[in-house]
C-alpha cells in the first residue's frame, strides 16, 4: 500500500532536484506542504500538479473554447473528413 505522503526527501529525489530547493518551492507556494512536527510532507496525489502532467480549471476551460471555436469555424470540414 502506498503511503498518503511524500518527504521532501522523497520528492526531490522524484524531481531530481536538491532537498533545498524544494524547500524554497515550498516556501515561494510552488509546492503546496503541510507541517507534520518537524517535517514537511507532500501529499502524493498532489504530485502530477507539482509535475505539470494535471491541468488546472483555466487550462481546462482554454481548450475547450478553442474546441468549440474550431467546431464552429470547421464543423462541416471536420465532418467530411471523418467520413474518409
Amino acid at each position: 500500500m502506498e503511503r498518503e505522503f511524500l518527504s521532501t526527501s522523497e520528492l526531490a529525489k522524484i524531481l531530481g532536484i536538491s532537498r533545498i530547493a524544494v524547500f524554497k518551492k515550498i516556501k515561494s507556494g510552488r509546492i503546496k506542504a503541510r507541517k507534520i512536527g518537524r517535517n514537511f510532507m507532500i501529499r502524493r496525489e498532489d504530485l502530477p500538479e507539482i509535475l505539470g502532467t494535471s491541468l488546472g480549471k483555466n487550462d481546462k476551460e482554454i481548450i475547450e473554447r478553442v474546441v468549440r471555436k474550431t467546431v464552429k469555424e470547421y464543423g462541416q470540414t471536420l465532418r467530411l473528413l471523418g467520413k474518409e
